[in-house]
């Protein structure tokens, strides 16, 4: 638990909030005071609620179907200026990437999602849940995985970072872990002391966490950009065998080629909605 003053640090600093916003709670494990979780673990400003552990089940989820996000003219403005502006989306495609420069809205969409940024104007939902009023249902089907894998890790050994706020029976616990694990090729690390690890294998850890809360959406924000060559195309490979449905912030045009759909992000705009080779030509005429 020596870690967790230096996470909620990180934590606030990923969040765009300020540290006076984010506090601990009792309850199980000391969860962190929230209305609902991302991955295992919840790191979001105070609440009055608490949430209870996800329960895992005995056998692994059915593949998980798509959900529908619908942005219905929404706009998000954060210290008096305009991030995003008349956002129209309908998204339930299984594959989806999200392009643009840096500061344009991107990760903005993703926070969106799950109820982090509340909308300034109009309205999100996600399969007809609001994210922010009923976030622990959105939460609890909606993984999010930052761009800094440290941001979501709180214990020092991978297997007591999987189990915080998995609840059920122990067995159980360890069950979901060992599947999550082993789904993602990565069963030896359980024991490791997190610090020991590359990045590429922290990212994993991370991603190990949200599935073994059998999620059925989840949304990267930029996966391989401190990934190397060989971890970068193990994540490709990954996310392509994964079957939840996947939104997907990055840079990569190579990563996005095999997408159902892509989006162009343009001043807090959506500037092009296509397939991924008409939307990545276009973001490459866009920049010159």
């Amino acid at each position: 638990m020596r870690r967790l003053p230096d996470t909620l640090r990180r934590l606030a600093n990923a969040l765009g909030q300020g540290p006076d916003d984010v506090a601990l709670a009792g309850g199980h494990k000391s969860l962190l005071l929230s209305r609902g979780s991302i991955r295992h673990v919840a790191f979001y400003p105070a609440s009055p609620l608490t949430t209870a552990p996800v329960t895992v089940d005995h056998a692994p989820e059915p593949d998980p179907v798509a959900q529908t996000i619908v942005f219905s003219d929404v706009g998000l403005e954060r210290g008096g200026r305009s991030i995003l502006a008349g956002i129209d989306l309908v998204l339930e495609e299984r594959r989806i990437g999200v392009l643009g420069l840096n500061g344009c809205g991107k990760s903005s969409l993703l926070k969106l999602m799950v109820g982090l940024l509340p909308p300034s104007s109009g309205s999100v939902r996600v399969d007809g849940l609001e994210p922010c009023a009923d976030a622990a249902a959105v939460r609890a089907r909606t993984g999010l995985l930052f761009q800094n894998a440290d941001n979501q890790i709180v214990y020092p050994v991978v297997r007591d970072d999987l189990a915080f706020g998995l609840g059920g029976h122990a067995g159980e616990v360890d069950a979901a872990i060992a599947r999550s694990l082993e789904r993602l090729g990565i069963a030896g690390l359980a024991d490791r002391r997190i610090h020991e690890l590359s990045g590429g294998e922290r990212q994993l850890v991370v991603l190990a966490g949200v599935l073994a809360r059998n999620p059925r959406t989840l949304l990267f924000d930029e996966p391989t950009s401190q990934l190397d060559l060989a971890n970068r195309n193990r994540f490709r490979d990954l996310l392509a065998d994964l079957p939840q449905q996947a939104v997907v912030v990055s840079h990569d045009l190579d990563l996005v080629a095999g997408f159902d759909r892509v989006l162009v992000v343009g001043d807090g705009r959506i500037a092009f909605d296509g397939s991924p080779e008409d939307a990545t030509g276009f973001y490459r005429r866009s920049c010159g």
